[in-house]
């Protein structure tokens, strides 16, 4: 008898109407997913549960709980890569004009108001022919193995695919990890390439507030130096940040309080750049910008030893890992249409018809798995 595969459980679910995700983190050589059986919608808001969150942009609305006891593992498996290069949307002159209307609106705003940065978003709906998400998620997988790749559903939610290659928190014990990431240029086959003030000026911002905001909540912070890094079809510099924390005294969600949302995708200062946004953007991001991830797993640990194998479990521990991305590079399916999320940090040296051209960028490289639904 034939066996099924992750995707055709993947259909079955969808077909059903009953809540899934199925998720590949970076580089790893399984896929997981959680089946619920049942329609509720279940919240947390603590994040002291052990499963999967899909959280929203707006901080005062709660995140999507999937219990972790339903996780399971397949084996990856994968199509050859497609050409990155082989297909683009053409742009939309009324939506150009209105783009650039508000980021021209934005740079007077961080003038006026003495803002530093505010990041402007777009939604860009496409028409298309057929809806298949255990299809469109396992070309996400292919196209983009380094990235945080997810086709999560809820009939009272909706259906989000996504590939971001934005780490929000890696906690695993009392050892954290997250990432700055700002600075978008089109990949041209190599990444050893030069970046404009405007980029490394952006980037550093985005890195001082996340050190900044950490500082209160953890022992110890260590900034490592700045790296260019390839998602896709673009190229973004990064940081990482490191270090310890008491998790007794600060849990997941005061770590989570103080990097969400990040500078990269909100502004600063956090409060004025949020106001900005919710005013201005006049559309609702939902749960793009958000976060997604596993939070408090329980993993099996082996410790190193020099003795035959004789006493293994003697050398085993259990520790509480995390692992929260943030939702870019994403897009909602709805009936024969995708909206596709995208968007850009604006400080007062930004060049408007150049942001136009970088939510472009961003858009060709989530359409690019499209091609066949289209």
């Amino acid at each position: 008898m034939e066996t099924r595969s992750i995707y055709d459980f993947i259909t079955a679910q969808f077909k059903e109407g009953l809540p899934f995700v199925a998720y590949h983190k970076p580089n790893e050589n399984k896929i997981k997913t959680i089946f619920l059986d049942e329609d509720e919608v279940s919240y947390t808001s603590n994040f002291t549960k052990k499963g999967f969150v899909f959280a929203p942009f707006d901080t005062t609305q709660e995140a999507i709980f999937f219990p972790g006891d339903r996780i399971m593992n397949f084996p990856l498996d994968v199509d050859e890569t497609e050409d990155f290069n082989s297909f683009d949307i053409p742009e939309d002159p009324e939506v150009k004009a209105q783009h650039i209307h508000l980021v021209e609106k934005a740079i007077a705003t961080i003038k006026e108001k003495g803002l530093v940065k505010v990041v402007l978003s777009r939604k860009r709906t496409l028409n298309i022919s057929h809806l298949n998400p255990a299809v469109l998620f396992k070309k996400l997988v292919a196209t983009y193995p380094s990235a945080m790749t997810y086709c999560w559903y809820h009939p009272k939610i909706g259906l989000w695919v996504g590939a971001t290659p934005e780490v929000l928190l890696s906690l695993k014990g009392n050892r954290f990890q997250t990432m700055s990431l700002a600075g978008t240029q089109a990949y041209a086959g190599r990444t050893e390439v030069t970046w404009g003030t405007k980029e490394i000026d952006e980037q550093q911002l985005v890195t001082d507030t996340i050190v900044r905001n950490l500082n209160t909540k953890v022992d110890q912070v260590t900034v490592g130096g700045r790296q260019t890094h390839r998602a896709g079809r673009l190229l973004h510099l990064k940081t990482k940040i490191s270090g310890t924390v008491d998790v007794n005294q600060s849990g997941l969600k005061n770590l989570i309080t103080a990097l969400h949302p990040t500078p990269a995708v909100c502004g600063l200062p956090k409060h004025e750049a949020a106001e900005f946004i919710l005013e201005n953007e006049n559309y609702n991001r939902e749960y793009y910008t958000g976060f997604l991830g596993e939070i408090n797993l329980d993993v099996k640990q082996y410790r190193s030893t020099h003795r035959r194998n004789v006493e293994n479990l003697a050398y085993t521990s259990v520790r509480s890992e995390s692992h929260l991305f943030v939702n870019l590079r994403c897009m909602q399916l709805q009936d024969n249409k995708a909206h596709v999320y995208v968007g850009g940090g604006i400080i007062a040296a930004s060049n408007p018809e150049a942001e136009w051209e970088e939510t472009q960028h961003k858009l060709s490289t989530m359409a690019v798995v499209l091609k066949s639904f289209i």
